[in-house]
């Protein structure tokens, strides 16, 4: 007579189980195998998903990132480019006039790894307003260099 081949599986539903509540080595091993591979799976097809989407990011503008030009930061934390692996344009309104701008990726690449700008600063100034608040504290600088040494010719 032959045996039925029904299976029975634990409270898990993962494993085989055999009619006394165990299993043999080959039924262990072959769940094993099968759990392995189907990780293995998800792990590649997580991959590829990562991967499609950062392909697409970068055919939309977005610049990688290249790890080794920053500047060092002595932080524990990861900024978001560098978690995502390349830059995307930021949207970002002028704190002194209020316009609306965008920093592209290829100027944040430029001041990231070829200015070695801090990893957490950000554009807060439209360019008219940087070229501006630049002549005002080169004013600033030359009105006190001259105090100082108008100061020490009166000494």
């Amino acid at each position: 007579m032959r045996r039925s081949s029904n299976k029975a599986f634990s409270r898990d539903g993962k494993r085989p189980v055999s009619k006394g509540g165990r299993t043999s080595k080959r039924q262990r091993r072959r769940a094993i195998v099968a759990r392995r591979k189907a990780e293995r799976d998800r792990a590649a097809q997580e991959i590829a998903d990562r991967k499609h989407s950062w392909c697409n990011r970068l055919n939309e503008g977005g610049l990688a990132v290249d790890r080794g030009r920053l500047a060092p930061d002595n932080s524990y934390g990861v900024p978001n480019f560098v978690a995502r692996g390349y830059y995307l344009n930021l949207p970002f309104a002028c704190k002194d006039c209020g316009k609306q701008e965008v920093w592209n990726a290829r100027q944040q690449k430029w001041w990231y790894e070829v200015a070695k700008g801090g990893v957490w600063t950000t554009a807060v100034r439209c360019r008219p307003c940087r070229r501006q608040e630049r002549e005002r504290r080169e004013e600033a600088r030359r009105v006190h260099l001259d105090g100082l040494a108008h100061k020490r010719a009166n000494r």
